[in-house]
Order: structure tokens, then C-alpha cells, then sequence
């Protein structure tokens, strides 16, 4: 490819085709935060290929913060629990 030569998905000219959609179904996940990614995920859709690297990075970051958050969730009382002390769910008779 030399320096000329348009990247793949980006128009050869005024008259050539621009990006195209690949039309890959996304099924939303059922999560705000992560279905909130997937649609930006969209927009890499109608971009030259110069463009979906920040689109993937801006969902990556979304992605990564989103799991993150689950993490940091509260526990069962809506406080965090001490160090140390034993998990909720690890009550033994």
C-alpha cells in the first residue's frame, strides 16, 4: 500500500464508496452500562477505518469502568464490609 492509496474503508474518490456498515447484530446485554457500549460500538459503523480506533477505545474504557463498577458495589447492607471480616455469603452452620 503505498501513501497514496486509500486504507481499506475509507472512499478512493469523490465518486467511490465511503464506509460501509458491516451489519453485525448486537443483542443488548441487559446492562445499561454495557448496552450503552454496544451502541456506541455502532458508530465505528459509519467511520473510515481512522476512525474506529478511538470508538474502540472509547468502548474499551466504557467496558472496563463497567466492570469496575461491579466491584466496587455495595455490599448486602449498602456499606462496604471491614477487612477481614467473612464474605456474606459465607455463613456455615
Amino acid at each position: 500500500m503505498t501513501p497514496a492509496d486509500p486504507e481499506p474503508g475509507e472512499a478512493e474518490g469523490a465518486d467511490g464508496p465511503g464506509p460501509q456498515p458491516l451489519g453485525v447484530a448486537r443483542t443488548a446485554a441487559g446492562d445499561p452500562a454495557v448496552d450503552a457500549q454496544l451502541v456506541r460500538l455502532a458508530d465505528a459503523d459509519h467511520l473510515a477505518v481512522s476512525g474506529h480506533l478511538e470508538v474502540y477505545e472509547d468502548v474499551h474504557r466504557g467496558l472496563r469502568d463497567a466492570l469496575s463498577a461491579l466491584d466496587r458495589g455495595p455490599g448486602p447492607s449498602g456499606a462496604p464490609a471491614a477487612p477481614g471480616a467473612p464474605a456474606s455469603y459465607d455463613n456455615r452452620s
